[in-house]
């Protein structure tokens, strides 16, 4: 296993870190108002800077307009930018899965059309996979898709798609061969969310916000042009899409991971305790829980230092991804579970970053997002599952 960088990469690290520590204090400073990490206009707003600055398409060809990086690079790139603190953005989609399964496997004309508006930001894209029936088990997905002289005739109902309120174009999975076996007669389509017949209808999570939407095809017309890859085909690319970022999907989270166990410490520093002292100085079932965070921070970097060395060496995603999705999320649900139990009362008001509470809003937010962490991208059951099936060797069912 790769441990750290080459002593190349450090200087390039450098280079990032003086470039993002000039210019994300800038912008914040030009931004009106206070600065919401998790508002979706702010996280556009940087997004769109990040770009305008040429630093997209990282791993792509440079006949494509990419900067062609190796992986490494491109961990530094997440790693720089997570440590300063600057939001995800709103394309990830579009940047990190998409924009990578266009240069492998659309056409030319694909590629001239739809990869110059990732690289922009002009262009928002969203994922169009899961389905009311077809959640962890994708292969179940029911949207159909069928060929009518010219063009396809899309019907259908996807859940759980992030962003598409705001998107601009969303990629599909539909079946286009219902005699097929669940895994085959699926095919990959490029659908414009301004078409006739799409219709989005949030869904409002508990935290207030609406990031995740149901999207309804209803006789839908997709051009031909819109097939990425051939008819049939579209497993084979769903698969490919789902490994391009394996090597740096999980480093902004365990940079940021990090950063809340030092966040969760200051809070208990700052937290009073009844017979005096702070709840850090008080209480040693609290510093043993920071501790375990602590360590679960150390262990999930080596997990995506393994993950990146890995990708390097071109092998599979293989099951150890389920094993760091799994910690994560379940790591992540520990230390809001302890977040929320230090501010007690305070974290009844709400996550609104407007109140009187800021600092305990933040934690309250991120407390209640939480609790989807081990729903989404798999549910821990299915991750365990995976882990012993494919890690283990134990039998099924």
């Amino acid at each position: 296993m790769q441990v750290g960088y080459s002593a190349e990469d450090e200087a390039f690290r450098l280079t990032l870190r003086e470039w993002f520590e000039s210019h994300y204090p800038r912008f914040k400073a030009s931004w009106p108002g206070t600065p919401d990490p998790n508002e979706l206009g702010w996280r556009r707003a940087w997004e769109d800077y990040v770009c305008q600055a040429g630093w997209s398409g990282l791993g792509w060809p440079a006949q494509y307009g990419g900067k062609a990086w190796p992986l490494t690079r491109q961990a530094i790139f997440h790693e720089e930018q997570a440590r300063i603190g600057a939001p995800l953005g709103v394309n990830i989609i579009g940047h990190g899965i998409l924009g990578p399964t266009l240069v492998h496997f659309a056409s030319e004309a694909q590629k001239a059309r739809f990869l110059p508006g990732i690289l922009s930001n002009r262009e928002i894209w969203c994922q169009g996979y899961s389905e009311p029936g077809a959640g962890s088990d994708l292969a179940a997905l029911a949207t159909r898709a069928e060929r009518r002289g010219d063009h396809y005739v899309l019907n259908g109902h996807k859940v759980w798609t992030s962003f598409a309120h705001i998107a601009d174009w969303c990629f599909v999975l539909a079946r286009t061969d219902a005699s097929a076996q669940r895994h085959k007669g699926i095919s990959f389509f490029l659908v414009d969310m301004k078409s006739p017949g799409v219709r989005v209808e949030p869904i409002r999570q508990i935290t207030g916000e609406a990031d995740f939407n149901e999207v309804f095809f209803e006789d839908v017309q997709v051009p031909l042009d819109a097939l990425v890859g051939e008819e049939n085909g579209g497993w084979r690319l769903a698969m490919a899409a789902a490994s391009f970022e394996r090597g740096t999907y999980f480093i902004p989270r365990q940079v940021r991971f990090a950063q809340e166990v030092q966040a969760l410490k200051a809070l208990a520093a700052d937290t009073p305790r009844p017979g005096g002292g702070s709840a850090l100085q008080a209480d040693p079932h609290l510093r043993r829980g920071i501790a375990r965070l602590a360590a679960d921070s150390h262990v999930l970097k080596l997990k995506g230092l393994r993950a990146l060395t890995n990708a390097l060496r071109s092998g599979p995603p293989g099951a150890e991804g389920s094993s760091t999705k799994l910690q994560w999320s379940e790591s992540h649900q520990k230390m809001m579970n302890i977040a929320t139990e230090l501010l007690g009362e305070r974290a009844l008001a709400g996550p609104e970053p407007g109140g009187r509470d800021p600092r305990a809003a933040l934690w309250t937010r991120d407390y209640l997002w939480t609790r989807a962490e081990t729903i989404l991208a798999g549910t821990s059951e299915v991750q365990r599952n995976i882990l012993a099936e494919q890690m283990l060797g134990l039998p099924k069912n």
